[in-house]
């Protein structure tokens, strides 16, 4: 859950009462694990230093700052960063947000300001750590602006740090939920990062979009698996925490219940929910208790996933699909946006992954029937390519068919269990 924006504060100026409060407050919660505190808003500031902003706790109008810089002294944080790594929660610090000042000109740039991260507010040592002797666990890549040049080099020289530390260090990254991300799209599928945590609001893939082609979950769990370097990264819906927390997006936490214990049960990347903020949380009953108590029945961490079992036929080379329609392909459940000839793939423009499945391989055209062997009478063969509703009959190996629901794909008498036999073909009117 992310800290440090009082994005309550923000959105309810006329609600004090449940303004953001010092990070200590929301530590004695069970339910959150990490905290990313939000924001580095500026890579290099008034003397070369970052700058921080932390809303109404810490930030370099209100404070002081070191002298020479735009960099604020939060050391009164400290013993809140060390109460709550006590609890054991992991507190990293995360860089850029939606108004950041963040980008690099060259790989000497990233490499200087991995240095600059690491002794500010990692294992380093320097004068003019903001949080004086608390040591964060890592940090989030946040980063909205800027473009995405040379955060190869940041990631790989804060991992030179990393090396031969005496504590575990976490770099995470908190994409848009449009694919791929702008401006960290290459910066994720190039570098091994611990998890993600992406961002499904204010964007059209929001959680307002759950139960259609909109909602992209599934293409994150393929890049999890398939291009993403850590192939057992972690992907987390990131949510708003109430309505007041985003432009759009929001759900309440009946929906968002539904919506996380199913994705979990579909794809083997889930982590689980992220929320902005803390502040947002509390004044909306605590949501962040409820989503944990949702997860939780039926479930815990460490558990192997189980893949769910294939329920769409699958995808035929050589078929046409129009939207809507659902195929097995290379280990997911495909559901076509719009008509689709071509096979499934990581380009997402024609099939979206519904879910991930048992499946792990597809069919050649040849590989299963793709028509009855003949008509009967009126009643026209069956065929592979040809989309069937609720009560359609075919033909089919010398029987008539009833379909019970919409099928595309699914043979008569097959394991889908779509059609029901009516009755033999009369031989007279085989053709």
């Amino acid at each position: 859950i992310d800290w440090g924006q009082n994005s309550y504060g923000a959105a309810n100026a006329g609600d004090p009462a449940h303004w953001q409060q010092p990070l200590r407050n929301y530590c004695t919660d069970s339910t959150i694990d990490i905290i990313p505190m939000a924001f580095l808003t500026q890579f290099s500031g008034t003397g070369g230093l970052p700058v921080i902003n932390l809303a109404n706790i810490c930030n370099n109008v209100d404070n002081s700052t070191f002298p020479g810089t735009a960099l604020a002294n939060c050391s009164a944080i400290a013993p809140d960063i060390d109460y709550c790594q006590k609890q054991g929660k992991a507190v990293t610090l995360s860089l850029g947000g939606a108004t950041g000042g963040v980008g690099f000109k060259s790989d000497s740039d990233a490499t200087a300001f991995a240095d600059t991260i690491w002794n500010l507010f990692l294992g380093g040592s320097s004068s003019t750590r903001p949080f004086g002797s608390a040591v964060l666990d890592g940090v989030d890549l946040d980063i909205e602006g800027g473009g995405s040049s040379y955060y190869g080099s940041f990631i790989s020289q804060l991992k030179s740090h990393f090396n031969g530390a005496s504590k575990k260090y976490y770099i995470t990254a908190a994409p848009q939920c449009v694919y791929p991300d702008a401006n960290l799209g290459s910066t994720i599928s190039q570098n091994s990062l611990d998890a993600i945590y992406v961002q499904f609001y204010n964007n059209p893939c929001g959680l307002q979009t759950y139960g259609t082609t909109g909602w992209n979950f599934g293409v994150w769990d393929y890049w999890a698996r398939n291009q993403s370097p850590n192939k057992d990264i972690k992907v987390y819906i990131g949510a708003p925490a109430s309505s007041s927390a985003a432009g759009g997006g929001y759900v309440p936490l009946s929906t968002l219940s539904n919506i996380a214990v199913s994705t979990r049960k579909a794809f083997p990347s889930f982590g689980g929910v992220m929320f902005w903020d803390a502040s947002q949380a509390v004044a909306n009953g605590n949501i962040d208790q409820g989503i944990k108590q949702a997860l939780s029945n039926g479930g815990s961490c460490g558990q192997a996933f189980s893949y769910p079992p294939c329920s769409a036929p699958a995808y035929q080379s050589g078929g046409s699909y129009p939207g809507g329609s659902q195929v097995s392909y290379n280990g997911y459940i495909w559901q076509a946006m719009w008509y689709a000839s071509g096979p499934p793939d990581g380009s997402f423009q024609t099939w979206i992954p519904g879910s991930a499945s048992t499946t792990t391989t597809s069919s050649s055209a040849s590989s299963t029937p793709t028509s009855g062997s003949s008509s009967c009478g009126s009643t026209a063969a069956w065929s592979a390519s040809t989309v069937y509703t609720g009560g359609a009959q075919v033909a089919y190996n010398g029987d008539i068919w009833k379909a019970g629901w919409w099928t595309l794909g699914d043979i008569p008498g097959g394991a889908a269990g779509v059609w029901t036999k009516v009755g033999p073909c009369p031989a007279a009117k085989r053709e």
